[in-house]
């Protein structure tokens, strides 16, 4: 068999041939790319193009798509896991800043796209104003992956995945608006009156997959499906929302996406559909989805969009980082957030793509849609490029990078912390405490008032005031829990009797099943060795001014000699 016969084959050849083989590449690559320290996913998308028509086209364009369902399966799946993130009680302290950026990504970053086109190129209003609403979106799954790949945890990463999500549903939303805006203008209409109709009939119908779906998969996992059948379970809810809204002409990716949010706030624990369930063949899919990506891109744009993808690129990422500086800066985030949110928020693919396609497939675009999907092809080509580097490089700077990992304190997170305390007597401040305890832990089955008279009888016992402005109230759980926390602090202190006269400053309140005491006594010593003698620690933890500068003090760097990784101990 010659050379050109075995390429002319394999250029043909059947779908498993063709994803065994972008299976190797993509791993080949990914690895290559950690050696030289940037993403594994800019390593497979290289590979992609190098695969693909602006590389050595070694598949055919027809050999492809028997690759196309799994393709939207690692879709559907990257958007449950964005959605998956948005859970009110671990998002209960970020609600300002995710507005504020929210509201500053849906109006900063068009607005500085849409002025740079207006201003220096002879794109009309109506293309240029499609251009900025796309601009908005930002690619989940290279946010997800890279976020999985580094072991990323933290504010930081809490913030930047749920601002992920809620970016890409404004991207739809407006996008459409404008669409039915421009659309009446390119058919010569004068009425421009926006038509709500299509982007609220989107997100409507999106809400009703996903939701039905996701109460759906609840209660057959609840009565039905034991824990061994979980991932079948899992897959067919993935597999059913996808096809679900392809049928009624719905956003596959904002159904899936509602699919994780709705199922991570009424499903005890979002990692039986996320985390557990795909975490053994997670890897692969995205490793094909991601090579695919590249082969898809095609480099021939850039020479056709010229000026304008150049313009956008530029613009898309001062816009991002100049809304993510204000909207962290008016939520008075953290240094590390404010500081790199921007840069994170910079990859971009599979929104945008299908933005693309969208407006192919609209006749009142016919004369634009060509150079539109020009430009914004290439501008998503130097975004998964570029933004992958960014992305990780912010994940490096706010110091996030190998935290997710289990600590000794690890049960205080931003959503379980408290500032600005108040209580007039120390039996109302552990009421409080534990009323939070209940909101902000998974608490199913546990009694509120059970609990509370449990911690209240302890404390009738001795006072758990250790004095250096720190108390400790503990109640008792059933042995089916792990051990959980929250903390509350008030710069004035509260004045209750304590042995050394002081008011307290910190309260944290553990609750702790009987079979975990001796990882209570480590956490009480550690506490008491800390926060209660530490003076420089204190004037830092007393005087935070929000849950996440707080959380941050206990889990940095300077904070590993006592809350440290548990695996490191072992």
């Amino acid at each position: 068999m010659s050379i050109e016969v075995f390429f002319e084959t394999v250029r043909h050849a059947g779908p498993l041939l063709i994803l065994a083989m972008i299976i190797l590449c993509g791993v080949a690559f990914g690895e290559l790319a950690r050696l030289i320290r940037i993403p594994s996913i800019t390593g497979q998308i290289v590979a992609g193009i190098l695969l693909g028509k602006s590389g050595f086209d070694l598949f055919a364009e027809e050999s492809l798509h028997g690759l196309a369902p799994l393709t939207n399966f690692a879709l559907g799946l990257i958007a449950v896991t964005v959605g998956a993130h948005l859970n009110i009680k671990r998002l209960r302290n970020a609600g300002r800043r995710l507005f504020l950026l929210l509201l500053t990504e849906s109006t900063i970053t068009p607005s500085v796209v849409f002025l740079s086109l207006w201003m220096l190129s002879d794109v009309p209003t109506s293309e240029a104003l499609l251009y900025a609403t796309v601009a908005i979106a930002t690619a989940p799954a290279t946010t997800v992956a890279l976020v999985r790949e580094t072991r990323s945890k933290g504010v930081f990463v809490k913030t930047l995945i749920a601002a992920v999500a809620l970016n890409n549903m404004a991207c739809l939303v407006l996008f459409e608006i404008v669409r039915s805006v421009t659309g009446s203008w390119s058919l010569g209409g004068s009425d421009a009156a926006i038509n709500w109709q299509a982007p609220v009939g989107q997100l409507l119908a999106a809400v009703a997959i996903g939701g039905t779906v996701a109460i759906a998969m609840d209660l057959i996992n609840r009565f039905v499906v034991h824990k061994e059948r979980l991932a079948t379970a899992a897959v067919a809810a993935l597999v059913l929302t996808s096809g679900l809204a392809a049928t009624f002409d719905v956003s596959p990716i904002l159904a899936c996406l509602f699919l994780g949010i709705i199922q991570t706030n009424i499903t005890p624990s979002r990692s039986q559909l996320v985390d557990s369930t795909f975490a053994d063949f997670e890897p692969a899919i995205l490793t094909v989805f991601f090579t695919l990506a590249g082969m898809h891109m095609s480099l021939e744009h850039a020479t056709t969009a010229g000026i304008v993808a150049g313009l956008l690129f530029g613009s898309r990422i001062a816009g991002k980082v100049l809304a993510a500086n204000l909207a962290m800066r008016f939520a008075n985030a953290t240094e590390r957030v404010r500081k790199n949110l921007g840069l994170a928020l910079i990859p971009q693919a599979g929104v945008a793509v299908g933005l693309v396609v969208v407006l192919q497939a609209d006749p009142a675009f016919s004369g634009l849609a060509d150079q539109f999907a020009a430009v914004v092809l290439t501008v998503v080509t130097f975004n998964e490029i570029v933004g992958p580097l960014l992305t990780r490089y912010s994940l490096e700077r706010a110091g996030e990078i190998g935290r997710d990992r289990m600590r000794l304190i690890d049960f205080l997170q931003e959503e379980n912390i408290a500032v600005g305390f108040q209580a007039e007597t120390k039996t109302q401040a552990i009421e409080k405490l534990v009323d939070l305890l209940i909101r902000s832990h998974d608490m199913r089955g546990v009694d509120k008032q059970t609990l509370l008279d449990s911690v209240l009888a302890r404390e009738a016992e001795a006072s758990t005031c250790l004095g250096g402005g720190l108390s400790v109230p503990h109640g008792i759980l059933p042995n089916s829990l792990p051990m959980v926390g929250v903390m509350a602090l008030s710069r004035e202190g509260l004045h209750f009797d304590t042995p050394d006269g002081r008011p307290v400053h910190c309260m944290v309140l553990l609750g702790t099943a009987n079979n975990e005491r001796d990882r209570h006594l480590q956490v009480l010593a550690t506490l008491a060795s800390n926060v209660g003698t530490d003076h420089a620690f204190q004037e830092q933890l007393f005087n935070a001014n929000s849950p996440a500068h707080a959380y941050e003090i206990l889990h940095g760097d300077e904070s590993e000699a006592f809350n440290f990784f548990l695996d490191d101990e072992s």
